[in-house]
């Protein structure tokens, strides 16, 4: 005879207590969720949850060095042209400028 749906969900519970499962979330941007679906794709893997498991698993594994690459923060570097850093210069130049001369006049009595 077959089990319920309400038995199985029990059993299941059961089995996440006694295993001390704790269920992740987390909400992506859709570059993020095709980057997952790339490495999920490219490896064979169909549940998102076991991709991120064994993602866990391997990074840790690497160590706190190894692990380090993957888990650094992507900066996006920004080298203005020569002509737009004369231009900021330029304006950092005039704003300062117009600061003193505010603090000029905020200092004359009257």
């Amino acid at each position: 005879m077959a089990a319920s749906q309400q038995d199985r969900s029990a059993k299941s519970a059961a089995k996440r207590k006694e295993f001390d499962e704790k269920e992740l979330r987390h909400r992506v941007r859709p570059g993020i969720h095709q980057k997952l679906a790339d490495l999920m794709e490219w490896h064979g893997i169909e549940e998102q949850a076991e991709a991120i498991q064994l993602l866990i698993m391997n990074a840790h594994a690497l160590g706190p060095e190894g692990s380090a690459p993957a888990l650094a923060i992507p900066r996006h570097e920004y080298t203005p042209s020569k002509n737009v850093a004369r231009q900021l210069h330029a304006l950092g130049i005039r704003q300062a400028r117009r600061e003193d001369e505010k603090e000029a006049e905020d200092e004359w009595p009257g």
